[in-house]
């Protein structure tokens, strides 16, 4: 059975200061999640930079940075699942990386996407699976393994035709690089996840979960609606069969992440919803 979690980065506004952080776990713990999945920015304190781009995408990481997450998550009874990093601050420091994920009792660390990347051209995709495999292979050596993270921009096609997914895919070794996989940001962008899932296969080895439709009630303006992110169920993701699919291809974590657009404004009102799918389903 996949440990279910909340990926950090949904949490950032109710995490801000000790206490309100360890209230949030707890009501975790009382909505059916066992894990939390920790995030580079937020367990060591941001620069006003990153917290105003954060914020501007509707991601704000908060003002947690400071606080003492080796402690806090460790009392709360919560696993770590995985940590979100950086590439570039593990390529610095191979060694204190696998360090951090071993003060928090997980052996993952996931790359979560690059930043002013050109994934839509062949040979800058090509060069970040050398980086991959390279890191990969040095995490390894630490007892670490490395998990990439999908958004939309990875499902931009080529000149070939690929789409950088794909190059990611096929040119990374299954030995140093796996997947966390993102179905929700795969979906956005008109691709087939439970398709996505079926090319991963075994290297699938952590699902972030997320449901999307829309919020409108009442007559529409237009005949056109904006879709957002939702709780599970409440949305036209397929999820029953992705969560059937995770299932069988032995997936290790459920993660939920969301980033806005939450029940009256309340991440933790949304994955305190979304805990009946994941309790009826994992």
């Amino acid at each position: 059975m996949p440990v279910k979690a909340v990926q950090q980065f949904m949490l950032g506004t109710v995490m801000n200061k000790e206490a309100q952080a360890r209230e949030t776990m707890e009501k975790m713990k009382a909505a059916g999640y066992d894990g939390i999945e920790l995030c580079g920015f937020m367990i060591h304190p941001s620069s006003f930079l990153v917290k105003m781009m954060t914020k501007a995408a509707g991601m704000s990481v908060g003002n947690g940075g400071k606080l003492d997450w080796p402690r806090l998550v460790r009392e709360s009874g919560l696993k770590v699942v995985s940590i979100h990093q950086d590439l570039g601050s593990i390529e610095r420091d191979f060694a204190s990386a696998a360090k951090e994920a071993n003060t928090f009792g997980t052996d993952k660390i996931v790359i979560t996407g690059m930043y002013r990347f050109a994934y839509g051209e062949t040979e800058a995709v090509k060069k970040l699976c050398e980086r991959l495999n390279r890191a990969g292979k040095a995490l390894r050596a630490e007892g670490i393994s490395l998990l990439y993270h999908n958004h939309n921009c990875e499902f931009l096609k080529n000149a070939s035709g690929k789409n950088a997914y794909q190059i990611l895919l096929e040119e990374t070794d299954p030995s140093a690089v796996n997947f966390e996989f993102d179905s929700y940001w795969c979906a956005e962008c008109g691709e087939n996840p439970l398709a996505v899932m079926d090319a991963l296969g075994s290297r699938m080895k952590l699902w972030h979960i997320n449901d999307r439709g829309t919020r409108q009630t009442g007559p529409c303006m237009t005949p056109i609606v904006k879709s957002d992110s939702m709780e599970l169920g409440y949305g036209a993701m397929p999820l029953e069969a992705l969560s059937e699919k995770a299932g069988a291809l032995g997936v290790e974590a459920v993660i939920l992440e969301s980033h806005r657009n939450w029940i009256e404004k309340s991440p933790v009102k949304s994955f305190e919803k979304s805990a009946v799918f994941m309790r009826e389903h994992f």
